[in-house]
């Protein structure tokens, strides 16, 4: 995915993006789950934040509302051709780096333990129902909070749809928040299927068929 109206965050950009995150997902359900207790989730977040970006880099487009990064949009464009070989290095990298931080963070395997469990609701395999290639996947759409409720989630969001629907493509994405359901679906986004395994809260998988 290509845009010319937003920012492309670049690797310069890390710090500001690893601090977004994790000031937007210290409450969601799905890492309140994964790592119940607070102080190893504030320990945690930034450095798994991190390794994400650092796999994101290399497989995906990251855009942000503007330089400051208030908001941010990271989009894995299924229609590119992509290096397979290198794609599954680099997520099998990002995955070892990932189990090395919980494990450190926490010895006793229990946050390690809940990773594996939950890995259903990390991912996205719901996508392969699809049966789509011709596809966008939004993996994060996150706005700082005390920067919400100013239209930046509809710039981020309206930009990815204006490339879909010029290409022709899906997008799909999922959100642990049930009120973020009727916002997607003011964007036209429809339920696709619910994932809840293993933990009390539920995964909405949602897609934007293509215009």
């Amino acid at each position: 995915m290509e845009s010319d109206r937003l920012y492309r965050v670049g690797k310069e950009d890390v710090g500001k993006l690893k601090e977004l995150l994790t000031e937007c997902f210290a409450k969601d359900p799905l890492y309140c789950n994964l790592i119940p207790d607070e102080d190893t989730r504030n320990r945690l977040m930034p450095e798994l934040f991190q390794c994400d970006m650092e796999e994101f880099f290399e497989t995906c487009e990251i855009y942000g509302d503007s330089s400051q990064i208030n908001g941010v949009i990271v989009v894995d464009d299924e229609s590119e051709p992509y290096n397979p070989i290198h794609y599954y290095l680099t997520e099998a990298m990002a995955s070892l780096k990932t189990d090395s931080y919980l494990i450190k963070e926490d010895p006793s395997l229990k946050t390690f333990w809940n990773f594996i469990q939950g890995r259903d609701y990390l991912n996205s395999r719901w996508t392969d129902q699809l049966h789509q290639t011709k596809r966008l996947h939004v993996i994060y759409l996150a706005v700082r909070p005390g920067m919400q409720h100013h239209g930046i989630s509809a710039v981020l969001l309206n930009e990815v749809i204006a490339y879909a629907e010029k290409h022709r493509l899906m997008i799909s994405l999922e959100t642990h928040n049930e009120k973020n359901v009727s916002f997607y679906q003011h964007f036209g986004f429809k339920l696709f299927g619910i994932v809840e395994k293993h933990f009390h809260f539920k995964q909405y998988c949602m897609v934007r068929e293509v215009q």
